[in-house]
């Protein structure tokens, strides 16, 4: 046997060994942690009294409802609404299903500012519901986002917005109807 030939067989039985032994290692990464999930609505459609807090009408009531069905396969975790009756209404229909708690925060406050307590108030596998207003919705989820968001209509009620934001901070815009 020359030694070229003996170093040869070596090798070829040191790869088959590796290749027999390499289906028993296993993937030692740690799982990804899961995304948190922000759900933003705009309030259900409203009544027309009283004027500077109405109710929601039968409708928006149908819609709220709508919402609420619609998150089952994966409930929220927390609920965010203004102190508002009809945005009250809104998430009550979600909160009360799910058995979760209202938590108020004020339509007034900077977007900016209540989109970084936000992402710093929820972990990966979260799952939020903001209820706000025609005026308030695009700008929080553009802040949530880091990214453009078109603005709500005056009479746009059924626009829901889903923002993923990964563990690395990367953020990802969903725009659907119910």
């Amino acid at each position: 046997m020359t030694p070229l030939r003996g170093l040869s067989g070596i090798l070829i039985a040191a790869c088959a060994a590796l290749a027999l032994t390499s289906g028993c290692a296993h993937d030692v990464r740690e799982p990804a942690e899961p995304d948190i999930v922000f759900h933003l609505v705009r309030h259900a459609e409203k009544a027309t009294a009283p004027a500077n807090d109405p109710e929601l009408s039968a409708t928006g009531r149908a819609r709220a409802q709508r919402l609420a069905a619609s998150l089952q396969e994966a409930p929220p975790t927390a609920i965010y609404s203004t102190d508002y009756a009809r945005t009250r209404a809104t998430a009550s229909a979600t909160a009360e299903r799910y058995g979760r708690e209202l938590e108020i925060y004020d339509a007034r406050r900077p977007a900016a500012e209540f989109a970084e307590e936000l992402r710093r108030r929820h972990v990966g596998g979260d799952i939020v519901l903001i209820v706000g207003h025609s005026n308030t919705v695009a700008p929080i989820a553009a802040a949530l986002c880091r990214c453009e968001v078109p603005p709500l209509s005056e009479d746009e009620y059924d626009r829901w917005l889903t923002i993923r934001i990964a563990h690395s901070g990367e953020a990802h815009l969903r725009t659907t109807r119910y």
